[in-house]
């Protein structure tokens, strides 16, 4: 395997619910921490709609500890100024663990 180059600082996000006062609750993005990463664009984008689309990504990043709040997982997001990545599965890249590859998403358009 290839070291990856990881030239691209990322913010790691995770949802998170807060009261509303009302009985219900609103979901804001809160910072985990941030990843020095990899990103490339992985197969070809496809139609949502007539006016968005989505792209796939492979992000690439130091691995964390299984328990650690920085540590990416399906739920959260990849935050790059204006642009969100959102994380559909993640994995270690060989057997010593090194590295995280996340599979991720983003949305354009709309």
């Amino acid at each position: 395997m290839r070291r990856p180059v990881l030239s691209r600082r990322l913010v790691l996000e995770a949802p998170e619910r807060v009261p509303d006062g009302a009985g219900g609750y609103t979901e804001t993005w809160v910072a985990r921490g941030w990843h020095w990463a990899e990103v490339v664009p992985r197969g070809s984008g496809r139609e949502v709609d007539a006016t968005a689309s989505r792209l796939s990504f492979r992000i690439t990043v130091r691995a964390a500890a299984q328990d650690a709040p920085s540590r990416p997982t399906p739920v959260m997001r990849f935050r790059d100024g204006a642009r969100f990545f959102w994380i559909e599965a993640v994995t270690e890249t060989d057997p010593s663990g090194r590295y995280l590859l996340c599979f991720a998403s983003e949305e354009t358009g709309a």
